[in-house]
């Protein structure tokens, strides 16, 4: 159902449900919606809003940013953690996770993100994405909390 490659800039309407979103410079488009939604459920504003959040996130931080959208499964923390080990780097990789159907959010971090981006703060993020989500707001909660992970983990260190 879901890929765990990168897919390079593309017309969103061609990706298959359930596509893990990377941005690490190469993603600039994306189908992401639950498999028994009948529609997307954001605007092309929305997802253009999306995506400047995950390339702004990949570049500040120099980590890179994976949105999933769709559903989780039983064991959403284990689906969400295989989902993020089919990543490019996954130690260099934070997954957003989300199954609104399920009411679920997970964020999973490699070894390096972790290091840059602690529980607490990926807790604060999580909490602010969900006060959105249950106003209706799934592209404004997801853009926030970004932003927020984004904040947590700082700027690319500088060599």
């Amino acid at each position: 159902m879901a890929t765990g490659k990168a897919i390079e800039a593309v017309d969103p309407s061609t990706l298959p449900v359930g596509t893990v979103v990377t941005n690490s410079g190469r993603v600039s488009a994306a189908k992401m919606y639950e498999p028994q939604a009948p529609e997307l459920p954001f605007t092309p504003a929305q997802l253009a809003q999306l995506d400047e959040a995950l390339t702004l996130s990949s570049r500040t931080t120099g980590l890179d940013f994976s949105v999933y959208l769709g559903e989780l499964g039983s064991n959403a923390r284990e689906r969400a953690q295989e989902l993020h080990g089919s990543t490019e780097s996954p130690s260099h990789h934070v997954l957003v996770a989300v199954s609104p159907g399920e009411r679920v959010v997970e964020i999973v971090t490699g070894e390096e993100s972790h290091r840059r981006l602690a529980d607490r703060g990926a807790k604060l993020a999580v909490m602010s994405m969900v006060a959105s989500f249950k106003e209706g707001d799934l592209a404004g909660g997801l853009v926030s909390g970004l932003r927020m992970l984004t904040d947590q983990a700082g700027n690319l260190p500088r060599s």
